[in-house]
């Protein structure tokens, strides 16, 4: 998934998406980088989401 694909998935603009990786500790679904470009597996995206939904 692209960053804009996991933006709209969570309802987020892109730009949270890099505040949250730009934090002490990262926060949000974790990315590996293609490239120059981060990309997201779905089904690690989709865990995220149900971590957050039990917390």
């Amino acid at each position: 998934m692209t960053i804009e694909d996991v933006a709209e998935t969570l309802g987020v603009a892109v730009q949270t998406i890099y505040q949250w990786r730009a934090r002490a500790v990262p926060y949000g679904p974790p990315a590996f980088k293609v490239g120059k470009y981060l990309r997201w597996k779905p089904e690690v995206v989709e865990a995220w989401i149900g971590a957050q939904a039990t917390n």
